[in-house]
This record gives C-alpha cells, sequence and structure tokens, in this order.
C-alpha cells in the first residue's frame, strides 16, 4: 500500500489574493499581514521578514523559485524571522510605505520588495530581488539571513535605532511646505522636459526600458491645445504610432504589454496590466480627437476587444493582470517560430507573415534563461501598411484583410496554448479608469456597447456601496475586502464623470459628487492640505502618506484634482474649486522641482490656468439635432471641458438641485441648444453645430 504524502501549506492557504496563493504550500511558514504576526514576532523576540509582490511579477517568480521554496533558505527565515507575505495590489496602503523606504535607502525600488523590520512594524533593511546566494557583489539569502541574525542576537538596540530614524525621516518626507500657485512657467518647462527626453527615431521618452507613460501623452496634448504647438501633438503620435506597430502591442490577441525592455519598443515585458489598457486607450481616443484619424480608433477598438473577451468576470468588472510567464518561461504564450507559421499557413500567406511581422529564422527575441535567440520571434511591424503594401504591390484594404486572415489563424493555434496565469482579483480604482475609458472612447465613437459595458461595471462598484456601506478596494469569490483609498475614490470619481457625460444618466453624476465628498472627508489633510492615501480610518500604520507622484498611473492627488475642477464647474460650487487650488498649492514645491514626475497633475493646472469650458445642451434627448450637437461635441478634442444635459419634456429638478444655473438655460423654439460659458463669461445660447464648434475653438 502507497502512501501520499499530504502537500504542507502554510497560513496563505485562507486567503483570498492569486499572489498570497501561490505562496501557500511554500516552505516558508508565511503568515499574512495580521496582528497575528506581530504578536508572535513581540513574543519570540524575532524580527519581522515583509517581502511585498504581485501575482503577475517576473522577479517574484525568480525569487520564489530559488528561495522561498527552497528547504534550505526557508529553514533559516523560520528560525530566524516571522515572515509575512503582502500583496502590492491588494495592500497598496502597506507597499506605499515601505516602498518609499526603499528608495529612500537604497535609491531605487521595484518588485519583489524585501523589508526587515522590528515587529513594531518599523524598517531597518530593505531590498528587492535577492538571490539566494551571495555572487557579482550582492549579498544573497543565505548569508544576509545569518547577519541579520547576529546581530539581532547581539546588536539588536542598533537596529531599531536605526529603525526608529528611518521610520522619522519618513514623517519628514510627507510634510509638505505649501508653495504658490503653479503657473505656465512650470508647464511650458514640462514641455520643454519631455522635448530633450523624446526618441525622434522610434518615439517615447528616454532610451530603454521604454514605458507608454500615457499621462506625458496626455500633457501634450493639452500643450498643443494650449500654444498651438505642433511639435507636442508630433511627439504624441510618433510615439503611439511605434508603440501600435511594436512589439509591446499582442498583434494578435490584443492589448498592451507591460513595457518595452529595448528602445524600439519590440521586446516586451509581456504581462499585460488592466491600467495600462486603460491609460493607453485614452491617450489614443485623444489622438484621434485630435487628429481625427481612424488608425487611432482601430487600436481603441482593438483594445477593448481583448478587454472584453479575456478580462470580463461574469459580474461586469474587470479583472486586474495576465502573467508574462507561462509554463514557467516568460512569453511562451506569445512567441512564434518561423517553422511553425509555415505549417499553419500556406506557402503564400506564410512568406506575408514572415514578412509583415518582422520574423527571423534564427528569431528576434532573445530567450532570458539562455542568452540566445533559439528561433523565437515577436511578432512586429517594421513598416507601417501603407509602406508594406507598396512593397507587396497590395492594396491596403486587400493587405488588412489578408493579416486578418492570418491573425484568426494564428490565435485559433495560440488559444491551444497553456496561457498565462489571470489575476482575478477586482480592483476598485483599476476600473475606475477602465470605465471612464470606456465611456470616453464610446461617446467619442458613438459606440454603445462600450457605454453599456462601462454601465455595467460601474453599477457593480455603486452596488457594493449600498452592499458594504462604503467603497471597498478589492473583490474576489464573491468577497469584498479593504477599505477603499484615495485611489479608488478619485480613479472611480474619473469615471463616473466620464459615463454621465456618455449617458447623461443623473445617477452616475450624483454618485460621483457623493464619493468626492465622501473622499473630502477621509482624506483630506486640514492642516496642510492634499489627499493622504489612507482613510482616517484605516489601520494604524507606522506613516499615512500622500501620494503625488505620476508613475505607472497617476497618483490620487492628480486624479482629484481633475475631479475637483470639473465638479466644481458642473455644480458652480467655488469651495469645491477651492480645495482644487489648496490641493496644486500643497504640492507646487514639489512639482516645481521636477515636473516630469508629474504631468497628470500638471493636466489639473492646465485645466485651472485656462481655457476652459461649461457646456449646457438643452434639448430632447431623442431628437436628431440633440444627437447630433452630442455627437459633433464628443468627436473633438476639448479637453477642458465639462457637459451637462437639460433635458426638455422630463423632469429635470434633481439636475436643477446639482447645477441650479440650468434652470434658465432652456431651449430655443423647441430646438436643441447649446449655452457655453468660456472662462467664467457666458455666451449667447446657440442652435447651429458649426458656429458652437467655433465658438469652442473645436
Amino acid at each position: 500500500m502507497s502512501v501520499t504524502m499530504a502537500k504542507r501549506s502554510n497560513r496563505l492557504v485562507n486567503e483570498k489574493s492569486p499572489y498570497l496563493l501561490q505562496h501557500a504550500h511554500n516552505p516558508v511558514d508565511w503568515y499574512p499581514w495580521a496582528e497575528e504576526a506581530f504578536d508572535k514576532a513581540k513574543s519570540e523576540d524575532k524580527p519581522i521578514f515583509l517581502s511585498i509582490g504581485y501575482s503577475t511579477c517576473h522577479w517574484c517568480h525568480v525569487m520564489e523559485g530559488e528561495s522561498f521554496e527552497d528547504d534550505e533558505v526557508a529553514d533559516l527565515m523560520n528560525q530566524t524571522f516571522i515572515s509575512i507575505k503582502v500583496d502590492k495590489e491588494e495592500r497598496p496602503d502597506i507597499d506605499n510605505i515601505y516602498m518609499t523606504i526603499c528608495q529612500a535607502m537604497t535609491g531605487s525600488g521595484g518588485w519583489p520588495l524585501t523589508i526587515m523590520m522590528t515587529p513594531e512594524k518599523k524598517p531597518f533593511f530593505s531590498a528587492t530581488y535577492i538571490p539566494k546566494k551571495s555572487k557579482y557583489g550582492r549579498m544573497g539569502m543565505m548569508d544576509l539571513i545569518k547577519k541579520v541574525d547576529h546581530l539581532w542576537k547581539t546588536n539588536k538596540k542598533s537596529l531599531i535605532s536605526s529603525a526608529e530614524k528611518l521610520t522619522e525621516g519618513l514623517h519628514n518626507i510627507y510634510t509638505e511646505e505649501k508653495g504658490k500657485s503653479i503657473d505656465k512657467h512650470i508647464l511650458n518647462e514640462a514641455v520643454k522636459d519631455l522635448n530633450g527626453l523624446f526618441d525622434e527615431q522610434y518615439g517615447g521618452f528616454g532610451t530603454a526600458p521604454k514605458f507608454p507613460s500615457p499621462h506625458n501623452l496626455f500633457f501634450l496634448l493639452r500643450d498643443y491645445k494650449r500654444n498651438n504647438n505642433k511639435k507636442s501633438l508630433d511627439m504624441v503620435t510618433k510615439t503611439l504610432d511605434a508603440m501600435a506597430m511594436g512589439g509591446i502591442f499582442d498583434h494578435i490577441g490584443y492589448g498592451f504589454h507591460r513595457y518595452s525592455t529595448d528602445r524600439k519598443w519590440m521586446l516586451p515585458h509581456f504581462e499585460k496590466m488592466l491600467y495600462d489598457q486603460a491609460m493607453i486607450v485614452l491617450a489614443y481616443v485623444e489622438a484621434y480627437q485630435a487628429t481625427q484619424n481612424d488608425k487611432y480608433k482601430l487600436t481603441c477598438d482593438s483594445i477593448f476587444q481583448y478587454i472584453i473577451n479575456d478580462m470580463k468576470s461574469k459580474e461586469g468588472a474587470f479583472y486586474s493582470a495576465e502573467d508574462a510567464d507561462s509554463e514557467g518561461v516568460e512569453g511562451k504564450f506569445y512567441v512564434w517560430r518561423v517553422e511553425e507559421i509555415r505549417k499553419i499557413l500556406n506557402e503564400d500567406d506564410a512568406q506575408l507573415a514572415i514578412k509583415a511581422y518582422g520574423m527571423k529564422e534564427e528569431g528576434n527575441f532573445r530567450d532570458e534563461a539562455t542568452g540566445k535567440m533559439e528561433g523565437l520571434n515577436i511578432l512586429h511591424f517594421e513598416k507601417d501598411i501603407e509602406s508594406l503594401s507598396n512593397e507587396l504591390n497590395l492594396s491596403v484594404s486587400d493587405l488588412k484583410a489578408k493579416l486578418e486572415q492570418i491573425k484568426m489563424k494564428l490565435k485559433e493555434v495560440r488559444d491551444k496554448r497553456v496561457r498565462p496565469l489571470r489575476d482575478e482579483k477586482i480592483l476598485t480604482d483599476w476600473n475606475g479608469l477602465i470605465i471612464g475609458a470606456l465611456a470616453k472612447v464610446g461617446r467619442t465613437f458613438n459606440n454603445e456597447e462600450y457605454i453599456k459595458t462601462a454601465r455595467t461595471a460601474a453599477d457593480f462598484f455603486i452596488n457594493s456601496i449600498k452592499e458594504n456601506g462604503r467603497l471597498l478596494h478589492r473583490y474576489i469569490d464573491g468577497q469584498w475586502n479593504f477599505k477603499g483609498n484615495i485611489d479608488d475614490y478619485a480613479f472611480l470619481v474619473f469615471g463616473l464623470l466620464e459615463l454621465y457625460e456618455a449617458t447623461f444618466d443623473l445617477k452616475y453624476l450624483k454618485k460621483a459628487f457623493s464619493l468626492n465628498d465622501e473622499a473630502i472627508k477621509l482624506f483630506w489633510d486640514e492642516r496642510q492640505g492634499g489627499f493622504y492615501f489612507t482613510p482616517k480610518d484605516g489601520e494604524d500604520i507606522i506613516i499615512r502618506t500622500k501620494e503625488v507622484y505620476d508613475g505607472a498611473i497617476p497618483s490620487g492627488n492628480s486624479m482629484a484634482l481633475l475631479n475637483l475642477i470639473k465638479l466644481s464647474r458642473i455644480s458652480g460650487n467655488s469651495k469645491l474649486e477651492s480645495y482644487a487650488n489648496k490641493l496644486q498649492e500643497t504640492f507646487s514645491r514639489t512639482i516645481e522641482g521636477a515636473p516630469l514626475g508629474y504631468t497628470q497633475f500638471l493636466c489639473g493646472v492646465d485645466y485651472l490656468i485656462g481655457s476652459s469650458y461649461e457646456i449646457v445642451i438643452s434639448g430632447d434627448r431623442n431628437s436628431e439635432d440633440t444627437k447630433n450637437i452630442i455627437f459633433q461635441l464628443n468627436r473633438r478634442f476639448i479637453p477642458n471641458k465639462v457637459v451637462v444635459f437639460n433635458p426638455i419634456n422630463e423632469d429635470n429638478s434633481e439636475l436643477i438641485k446639482i447645477a441650479p444655473y440650468v434652470k434658465d438655460e432652456k431651449a430655443v423654439e423647441g430646438k436643441a441648444t447649446v449655452y457655453i460659458c468660456k472662462n467664467f463669461t457666458c455666451g449667447m445660447p446657440i442652435t447651429e453645430v458649426d458656429e458652437m464648434l467655433r465658438n469652442l475653438n473645436a
């Protein structure tokens, strides 16, 4: 009779996070972030080993394989530490604090994030990825753990003193010295800095790695609008064109990968993040509005094809991410061999695919483990469609049709491969971004499917607030958890405001106002201004941080700035605008020192400086003249505006409570009528589309 050993597990086995569950069977005696762990550390007089990562993080997988699944390392960790695992996407409040510490201590940061700290949560050591054994001047886990164990037993006072000083220094980081209002000079400096970093040959900014950084593109589009600066528009279109042609874009299943490891946008880091899809599609739709070029519409549609087909949950909200790895190999799901293409396609189609997608017999993708090409190819376009059609003596339409058939056949084969892990957490903040993106693209292209999809997702979060009594951060397997942070509030308000302009359903506008009010109550710093990341009734952690840096995604403060301006202009409530003014004054000294780190925030400053518009449309929502005015307005690039719809033949009493001024802005002679206020000055009623567009400089 054979006996099968039960698979050992640790305390993470009871968690919901896919990242924590990935570590639930490590020999490391992991705890989730909980008081039980800190109490045990105090009672056993042990330091804490805190490891922070996320489920689709490649180097998190590497460190797990090398160290956390290794019995030798695990034994040392279990003897020396109480070990805690945190999913940074589930607990961004914890990640924010300790990532700031890592950056302050080491000058850099990233994931996996490794922190060693006292049982009182005060850190004395930080690093990112650590190999098992010391090499290349980098201390490995085996040596590091032994050294820390020795110090804790022989010189604990020194470690505690170091931790106290670090924590005290952290408080100083978040003590903002309020400055004056940010002026046009800083906007111009940021444009100048982006010009200096712009890659004239391949688009984007800097060399490698290259991140999409859509907020840089939003900012440049606003400079183009403000100053008629053609160079700013050219930087945007060059970047977006190069990204859409590059390997960073998945040409078979669509959607964008996380970033490019090379200057040409060809060699991606393969994970796909929900927030990237949202931010990138917003850049493409604004580029369409600014240029009216249909190629940007096609990219928007392809991104949403991926999002709706592959990332939508049964509840109608959206999952967080897809991993870079499958079967333990980064990018395996996405790469192709030339011989494989020739087996799938007929000879002519194979030759076309190989040429169009820049494939080579020897490969164009270097395997990370071996450093060799090994015949693997990332699909990308080395030439645009027009150039390729000329070279192949095919019409553009025929070439597109052939490539579409080729993609369908390749996708059919690829769908049979082992797919990368999908992280099925539903995060409020990231969903707020995708709701806003769906709504904006939907109204720009008059696409009801996108608007309906945005509605369903928004309703899921609105209903969750009713169920839970407040906005929570994470949903998975039917369970909500963790109080919402400022990103959750600010990003969802952004999404609801975009959805209101797509539907003119007051439900979404009212909820945007109520969530904004709640955000002020829970997060606003009455003494210094600005929004804390965590609510005032949140968990007792070593410090409440304030985030303003616009990194992979915009900061909550940056998004809140735009929300406050829009809500104040919609309602005529000057108190909301005063919060916006205080907000930009709070961070003005920080931003003036390095404006390139805050381009989303500067989009809000651009709005405050003007020109800006408040637009009221009064008419029958079902009449053709009303629909045409709304359509013509939606497809233009007019970034600093709010639009309120005042319906005739309907009860508008709820709207008047929100925006009292609309009661006098009525349809003229039953026609759809537009009222435009520009820079606090209101014009006469307009009933003609061309006149409306002239008044809006559109």
